[in-house]
């Protein structure tokens, strides 16, 4: 039997799941995303008319468009059920146009979790395909190839073949060097501190901390200040209690998380880049087998949002099972509403579990280790997002002789709220501080004082969370762009991972000054930002998406003109590496490629002799006992430890070995690395050391 119904969606994944929901009049197949596309080898935009874009299927795809045609015609009716956002809704017109369908029949399906529910509801109300969408996902899409397609063989004829340039990556890129460069020129300007312990009668002592004179804050730049303070302390007489401040503080929840929030988090609590980030929450939407009558089920919403906006039914499932399993006062009593962000698209809700009531305990044995922790992450910061604050009472003393004021801050944590569930990378669980009961007048013993020199430091370098913030802030790019933007910056070698801290590399620095010289309005932050909100207006029809990127190519085609003239080509000068080729005796000369620095012989290309620049790190291979442990680089950038005289040994670790045996089994120590610091273990067995911090 031929079912009557063709539902075409983007993955197998997606189509597997929904067509269990449907049933046997429904056959569900998937178009493995975008099947047209710019041409590769062209600009594929002809810019006299209109910007029309030249449209292609894409490569690969000829056999996966031969059974969509060949499924349409047995098909009484088409529904087009691609992703709810605008990338989705291209692809239900590209699909559209394939099959030669009307582009005004309500054939277009939405939803924005895979659940049964919400799947056969969704297509009880079935639209037209939203031409608004369609053309703000065009737009982006031609001005990124405009822009990719004019600067990138520029770069390939002035710099090195295998460049490229973009709206959203050149900004990301000159974010990491504007950062570099601050810390290069940053100078650093000494401060004190100085605490102190104090102590009533025999009662328990505590810490303050010096605060000013005269009742005003009083900085301490330097050791003479702090000298001339300390001979203004009598260690003869009491301090005075002069006031106590006691308050009752307030935290409240994080709200659930939207695409950008989730990429930060889970990159400083996982560890996860956020292409890795998007890829399990792809598959946690798509769906997983819970197995018996369940079948499969999406687990999350829709994973591409920035609206922290939740439905009212999950809502009310939610304030059930926080009555159910933490009791009544941890459920909020008034109902939050999500915020969103300036320029944010409302189209769906917020990232959370498609049913609350699938904790991650009991999806621990369907989930693999890293989608597991992923929903983890989107579970607790929804549930928390509707749990009742967390109430800490703080108290302040001020502590005086004379003109010398010193100040000591307490808290307790007076009801857990929220935070007995969740709390976020920016804002740790609040540790109890607890001072002893005193009042006004009360007189108390200096026992100790310590001052301490600092130095102010650096701001730190971009980690992805940080640039994911800093990308959001500025209103460049959007949540969905971000993960493949940070992909192609590491992959075209600009900047490399250090300690997950972009720096930015030589290649990168010289790409970023001739885009910065010569297209100022690219790396622009303003101006992107803004062209990224008229972008927006065409979603909403308020723009003329055509009109839209004249106003911007116009004056950036003067720009390219220009360009072409008055860059001067660059020669990537290859440093000499100190020692000669095995092979034919002419100096090796160190090389920069697209995976980095390397050894290459000069007498290239008549001699094609290469090594890898490896790092020696002190240590002696624990397989062979003649090799030494150098650090290499996997194929995904990586960093592992091997033997130098591989091929003859083998051995390789991901973690760093030290050179000293386990005191247990004789097997090599090696080191983990984490928040708290370093810790020297055994691979072997539970042979811990004291963490080290880093």
């Amino acid at each position: 039997m031929t079912a009557k119904n063709l539902v075409i969606v983007e993955s197998p994944a997606k189509a597997k799941t929904i067509e269990k929901y449907l049933g046997r009049n429904y056959k569900v197949v998937a178009s493995l995303g975008h099947i047209r596309d710019l041409p590769k080898s062209q600009m594929g935009v002809d810019i006299e008319h209109n910007y029309e874009p030249k449209y292609i299927s894409i490569r690969g795809k000829g056999d996966v468009i031969k059974d969509l045609k060949k499924n349409a015609k047995k098909a009484e009716h088409i529904y087009l059920a691609a992703d709810p956002d605008r990338e989705g809704e291209a692809i239900a017109w590209h699909v559209s146009h394939i099959l030669d369908l009307d582009p005004k029949a309500k054939n277009r399906v939405v939803f924005n979790e895979i659940t049964k529910d919400a799947v056969k509801n969704a297509f009880k109300t079935p639209r037209s395909i939203d031409m608004n969408l369609v053309d703000a996902q065009q737009a982006r899409r031609i001005l990124d190839r405009l822009v990719g397609y004019s600067i990138s063989p520029l770069l390939w004829k002035k710099v090195k073949k295998g460049l490229s340039a973009g709206r959203v990556q050149s900004v990301a890129l000159k974010l990491i060097i504007d950062r570099e460069n601050e810390i290069r020129h940053f100078t650093p300007e000494e401060y004190w501190s100085l605490d102190a312990e104090f102590q009533k009668g025999r009662g328990k002592k505590f810490g303050a901390s010096f605060y000013g004179t005269h009742g005003k804050k009083l900085p301490l730049p330097n050791n003479d200040k702090v000298q001339e303070i300390l001979r203004q302390i009598d260690k003869t007489k009491p301090f005075t209690i002069t006031n106590v401040v006691k308050k009752e503080r307030k935290r409240y929840p994080a709200p659930p998380f939207t695409t950008s929030s989730l990429q930060q988090e889970a990159n400083r609590k996982l560890g996860y880049p956020t292409r890795k980030t998007m890829m399990l929450a792809q598959q946690l939407y798509e769906g997983i087998n819970l197995g018996g009558k369940l079948g499969t089920v999406g687990l999350i919403t829709y994973m591409r949002t920035d609206s922290t906006r939740v439905s009212s039914v999950a809502k009310a499932e939610t304030s059930q099972f926080i009555h159910e399993h933490y009791g009544e006062p941890y459920a909020a009593v008034k109902i939050r509403q999500g915020k969103l962000q300036e320029g944010a698209q409302d189209a769906h809700e917020a990232i959370r579990p498609s049913s609350t009531n699938r904790t991650p305990e009991q999806m621990a044995k369907v989930l693999t280790k890293d989608q597991l922790r992923l929903y983890q992450l989107i579970w607790s910061r929804f549930v928390a997002s509707e749990m009742t604050p967390a109430v800490i009472d703080t108290v302040q003393l001020t502590i005086e002789q004379g003109a010398v004021t010193f100040r000591a801050n307490g808290s307790q944590t007076k009801f857990a709220g929220f935070t007995k569930l969740y709390v976020s990378s920016r804002d740790e669980a609040a540790k109890d501080n607890l001072l002893p009961e005193l009042a006004i007048g009360d007189a108390v013993k200096l026992t100790k004082t310590d001052p301490a020199q600092h130095f102010t430091q650096p701001p730190a370098r971009y980690s992805e969370a940080n640039l994911v913030k800093a990308l959001e802030e500025n209103g460049v790019g959007r949540p969905s762009t971000y993960a493949p933007t940070i992909e192609t910056i590491k992959k075209r070698y600009y900047v490399k991972l250090t300690a997950k801290r972009f720096e930015p590399t030589e290649l990168g620095e010289i790409v970023n000054d001739l885009i910065t010289e010569f297209f100022p309005d690219i790396v622009n932050i303003k101006f992107t930002a803004n062209v990224e909100g008229e972008l927006d207006g065409i979603e909403t029809g308020q723009a003329d998406w055509v009109k839209i990127i004249d106003q911007f190519y116009q004056p950036f085609a003067k720009e390219v003109a220009h360009a072409e003239t008055g860059i001067e080509k660059i020669q990537m000068k290859d440093e000499p590496a100190g020692f000669n080729c095995d092979i034919c005796g002419a100096p090796m000369v160190i090389k920069l490629g697209r995976y980095g620095k390397f050894y290459a012989c000069s007498r290239f290309p008549d001699c094609r002799n290469t090594k890898a620049i490896v790092k020696e790190i002190g240590v002696i291979c624990p397989k062979c006992g003649k090799g030494q442990i150098v650090e290499r680089k996997s194929k995904r950038n990586r960093t592992f430890y091997g033997c130098s005289r591989y091929p003859d040994c083998d051995f390789v670790s991901w973690d760093k070995p030290v050179g000293r045996d386990c005191p247990v089994c004789h097997h090599f120590l090696v080191e983990k690395r984490s928040r708290a610091g370093v810790q020297v273990v055994c691979p072997n067995n539970d042979y811990k050391e004291a963490v080290q911090k880093a």
